[in-house]
């Protein structure tokens, strides 16, 4: 294998853009990505268009990106469509990887949009099904109800209400009766999601769904969470307030991140105070529905060289992309995040001692105490622990999602992946502002897409090293 850098990287604020489209946001980002390269379009030999969600919401299901790409005049070139759920831009990144790496191209990119804002939550809570076994929905459900809370979790979750959010329900907010027009509203979004779900799956699949179905006021991935937030704290004795910390630490990290989609702190008592979405986890600990974009242009060393850009050029000392498999609850078989771990280790010849800084997959906090475990950061039981000391803040000893992560930063599906790669990449350079960590020499960034199982159907792990100094 060849060796890759990465010579640009970039990332527009997340958030909503409901007046932009798929189109102006693709735009958006390879602008800026060619620009922080010094490259110009037509240097790009070879290019991998990320998105999820464009052919569920409007129509767009093939040929993505090259209708986003055409219109700035990238074309004739090879455009590859990737789609593999949350892990979908890196997947991209890992291909335009392989392309330099394999030696058929010197100049590639990988380019990630996404668009999941909508006025029916509805029907984006309900396009997430597509990150599960669509044809066996019916049976998922059935067998989600391992998730469910068992009486001991009920208590808990009472005790929790009564210590942290007794105020909040003191004032009775969850029992206002909504707006007639607001109900209405409700109404129209359940049926057209109704309607759509019915013309694909059928609309028998659909009321044996809503029949096994919890709330609809999140996606099937919460509970999932939960359910795991939950087993944990029971065998490891990790806490609700240590999820707490995560997620106020991250928020504060977006405080000082531009591209941020959250630019607010949110303290640890209200973090806790929030609406419960799925016991133990609250709102504030799980990322927003936004739109976003993000691309990272990688390069030969034969390039680098050519171009004399030594001192920004990042080194992709590890790239890897594996896929979950079965296995019973009980077989004892380590999770995708700690097999794929030890394998970018091995590639990278390091281990977890070396890494500076990390970017993980936190859809809510949990994930983050997850994956610090899964990447050796800390023994595993040990994540909340590792959170609370101050670890993993940005002058901690492994300072984890220095951006404020998917929960804080934003989770436009096709584009998170880049835009762990950008954070990344800024971190190494130097260029981070007011959130820089202190001489990071190697970053690392895991992204889980889809569920099937006990794991992500996808994963990606890649490992980077700071430019050369001298």
């Amino acid at each position: 294998m060849n060796d890759v850098y990465i010579i640009g990287a970039h990332t527009i604020p997340f958030g909503r853009y409901l007046e932009k489209s798929i189109k102006d946001l693709t735009a958006m980002t390879v602008t800026g990505c060619l620009a922080d390269a010094g490259l110009d379009k037509k240097q790009i030999e070879a290019l991998w268009f990320s998105n999820s969600a464009w052919g569920d919401q409007k129509g767009q299901s093939c040929i993505r990106g090259q209708v986003a790409l055409r219109p700035m005049g990238i074309d004739t070139i090879p455009i590859t469509n990737v789609e593999n759920a949350c892990a979908s831009g890196s997947t991209a990144f890992h291909h335009a990887w392989m392309g330099v790496a394999g030696g058929l191209y010197d100049i590639t990119m990988a380019v990630g949009a996404e668009k999941l804002y909508h006025t029916n939550k509805m029907a984006v809570f309900a396009g997430f099904m597509a990150g599960i076994d669509i044809e066996n929905a019916v049976e998922i459900s059935r067998n989600l109800s391992v998730f469910s809370m068992t009486p001991e979790d009920h208590a808990a979750m009472a005790d929790f209400k009564r210590t942290y959010q007794s105020r909040m329900n003191g004032h009775g907010r969850r029992s206002r009766k909504p707006p007639l027009k607001e109900r209405l509203k409700t109404l129209r979004d359940q049926i057209v999601v109704g309607i759509n779900l019915g013309e694909k799956l059928g609309y028998d699949t659909v009321r044996e769904l809503r029949k096994l179905s919890g709330p609809s006021d999140h996606s099937p991935f919460m509970d999932i969470y939960g359910y795991a937030a939950r087993k944990h704290m029971k065998t490891y004795g990790s806490t609700v307030e240590q999820l707490a910390v995560i997620a106020s630490k991250n928020h504060f990290n977006s405080t000082l991140n531009p591209n941020a989609q959250y630019r607010f702190e949110v303290p640890v008592e209200k973090v806790l105070a929030d609406r419960i979405v799925s016991f133990p986890i609250t709102r504030a600990m799980c990322a927003p529905i936004g739109d976003g974009a993000a691309s990272a242009i990688v390069c030969s060393e034969k390039m680098v060289k050519q171009l004399g850009l030594w001192s920004r050029a990042v080194r992709v000392r590890a790239s890897l992309l594996g896929s979950g498999q079965a296995y019973r609850d009980d077989a004892g078989i380590p999770d995708i995040g700690e097999r794929l771990a030890a394998r970018a280790y091995a590639a990278a010849s390091v281990g977890p001692e070396e890494i500076s800084l990390a970017e993980v997959h936190d859809a809510t906090a949990f994930g983050e105490l997850h994956q610090a475990e899964n990447l050796g950061f800390c023994a595993r039981g040990e994540g909340g622990r590792l959170a609370e000391s101050g670890a993993t803040r940005l002058d901690g000893q492994i300072p984890i999602n220095t951006s404020g992560g998917l929960t804080s930063r934003g989770h436009p599906i096709g584009a998170s992946g880049l835009a762990q790669i950008h954070e990344l990449v800024v971190q190494l350079r130097g260029e981070a502002g007011k959130r820089q960590i202190a001489s990071p020499r190697l970053g690392m960034a895991e992204n889980g897409g889809g569920a099937l199982g006990h794991e992500e159907a996808a994963m990606c792990m890649h490992i980077l090293e700071a430019p050369s100094r001298s």
